[in-house]
């Protein structure tokens, strides 16, 4: 789970961490938290990084509030749970508006926080899974992982519009995967997500998007049958 916290107060981002890692602990969850100091920051990073199950936002601060920044988000079609912190009630009927998950008044207790996180957990979102690249790690849903290919003894991993370069090698990511049933070994070369196969020729996939994929002789069958089984379920 990756949670973002956008709050301007350093002591209250260090308390909110810190609850954070105790109901990780507590669940036994791997958790990722990053602090930004205030929303234009949050905002700039969201350019280049999505991938956040939950938003911890502060409502009162300089420049954007959290509030603002919210409404932005939702404006560009972004649905991920916002949790807001604020030392004011009059701000949470403001909540309905952009869909808040829930509110916490200053200063907060931890156990209502820890019932915020137990909600989300039920909830059950969409597989993630922890990757190593060569600028620290990401989580991904794995729908959003398209196919990996082996590059020298690391690999890379491609989405639809991003790719990353990991620091594993292939089959080391084939055995990390292994376990979800929708990757397929197609080539020596390349694991492919078979949920964004949209046809399978003799020599190659078509992805979606009309990305093509080398496949391997030896791997038709094996790649024909799996596919055929993940559709009839």
């Amino acid at each position: 789970m990756r949670i973002a916290i956008c709050e301007d107060e350093e002591a209250q981002q260090k308390l909110l961490n810190n609850c954070l890692v105790e109901w990780a602990e507590r669940n036994k969850i791997m958790l990722e938290a990053k602090a930004y100091p205030n929303s234009e920051s949050l905002l700039f990073a969201w350019e280049d990084d999505r991938d956040y199950d939950l938003l911890i936002l502060d409502i009162e601060m300089g420049g954007l509030s959290g509030m603002e920044l919210a409404a932005h988000l939702r404006s560009q079609g972004d649905s991920v749970p916002i949790l807001f912190i604020t030392g004011y009630e009059q701000y949470m009927p403001l909540g309905y508006e952009v869909s808040a998950l829930h509110y916490l008044l200053k200063p907060f207790e931890k156990e209502k926080l820890f019932s915020v996180l137990d909600r989300l957990k039920e909830k059950k979102p969409e597989d993630r899974l922890l990757f190593q690249t060569e600028n620290g790690s990401i989580s991904l849903p794995l729908s959003r992982i398209w196919y990996v290919e082996a590059r020298a003894h690391r690999c890379v991993l491609y989405t639809e519009a991003e790719e990353y370069l990991l620091s594993s090698s292939i089959g080391e990511i084939e055995a990390y995967l292994r376990n979800y049933r929708e990757f397929i070994r197609c080539h020596r070369s390349y694991l492919v997500n078979m949920r964004h196969i949209g046809a399978i020729a003799q020599a190659e996939l078509f992805l979606d998007d009309r990305r093509r994929l080398p496949l391997s002789r030896t791997a038709v069958k094996k790649v024909n049958e799996a596919f055929l089984k993940l559709y009839k379920g």
